[in-house]
């Protein structure tokens, strides 16, 4: 690197950047090398694209002491999360990054590669992107391309009533994962061993979206939503826009055994881990007569799956009930909001 872009390991001008940041375009020639202001897309034969946009920032979405190699994954990986759940599959990404300082140059290097990784994994290439010096935390803005055929991207406003609700994997590990992250002493209080501490910081670290369901959900969803700002929430979201009403059922939604654990320890956790964000699993409405085969092929394709609850008629309603039958006391600040 020349002294004029590199000075005491501090990178200076946003061409130093973007060459650290070229080889992820590799292997898509829509990108055009980075060499250009715009990036070329052609949509795969009989598809249509669907477009996302979820920025994350220092300190709202991770922490200051995070690595580069997992907050590139997390920045990444949250945006794929949406596209699967609208049974797409991605292609690639445009991502702006803003600092608030130079970069050192073997923070971008890293965090080079822990985007490489997450492409790697989610099957995708930068096409483009911008980068910028501002005020304010380090933030990584990306927009997300997928495909998914024609006229069947699944929309989040098309339950019906009498539709299973059903969850991917676990819930409320990312937000058990934010606490040991901001508090490590909270590991021995909850008895948790060193690979199930580590399993939930790396759920809040580095979300794993459920690829393999997206052509699952395709053949047997009749909505779904990538979960992000708390699973009663973004439940609440769906029946909203599907105008319908529905119950959850607090006692059936999965659980990591640590949760578990700590639930039995302290029941009112229950309503803290339905209601917290991060957990980027998919939450899906399944008409009752393909519940049966959606799960089944779902567990086939390696993705476990839970019913929680049903879609109900009635105006725009949730009910939440916990194990006693009884409605669940929740927090009173139900699920993430930014404002």
């Amino acid at each position: 690197m020349t002294d004029d872009r590199h000075r005491n390991g501090t990178i200076q001008g946003e061409e130093a950047i973007i060459a650290l940041l070229a080889p992820l375009a590799e292997g898509h020639p829509g990108a055009l090398g980075l060499k250009d202001d715009c990036a070329l897309l052609t949509p795969p034969p009989g598809t249509e694209l669907v477009l996302k946009t979820d920025p994350i920032a220092e300190g709202v979405h991770f922490l200051a002491g995070d690595t580069p190699e997992d907050i590139a994954w997390k920045a990444l990986a949250v945006n794929v999360s949406d596209i699967v759940a609208k049974g797409a599959r991605p292609l690639g990404y445009l991502m702006a990054l803003s600092f608030p300082r130079p970069p050192a140059h073997a923070w971008v290097s890293r965090f080079a590669d822990g985007l490489r990784a997450a492409q790697q994994t989610f099957g995708c290439h930068l096409m483009g992107g911008d980068t910028d010096r501002r005020p304010g935390p380090l933030t990584i803005s990306i927009t997300m391309i997928g495909a998914v055929p024609t006229g069947r991207m699944i929309q989040r406003a098309t339950a019906k009533p009498g539709d299973r609700l059903f969850v991917s994997g676990t819930i409320g590990d990312a937000a058990l994962g934010l606490l040991l992250a901001r508090d490590p002493a909270q590991a021995a209080n909850w008895k948790l061993s060193p690979a199930e501490t580590e399993h939930l910081l790396a759920r809040y670290r580095r979300p794993a979206p459920r690829l393999a369901l997206a052509p699952v959900l395709l053949d047997h969803a009749g909505a779904a939503m990538d979960l992000s700002d708390g699973l009663v929430k973004d439940l609440d979201r769906m029946l909203r826009a599907s105008r319908t009403s529905g119950h959850l059922d607090a006692a059936r939604v999965p659980l990591s055994e640590p949760a578990r654990r700590i639930v039995a320890a302290s029941p009112d956790w229950l309503g803290r881990l339905v209601t917290a964000g991060d957990d980027y699993e998919v939450l899906c409405a399944i008409p009752a007569a393909k519940a049966a085969a959606f799960a089944s092929s779902a567990t086939a394709a390696g993705i476990p799956v839970t019913e929680i609850g049903a879609v109900e008629e009635g105006p725009a309603a949730l009910s939440v009930t916990g194990p006693d039958g009884r409605p669940l006391a929740l927090p009173e600040r139900m699920g993430w909001d930014h404002f």
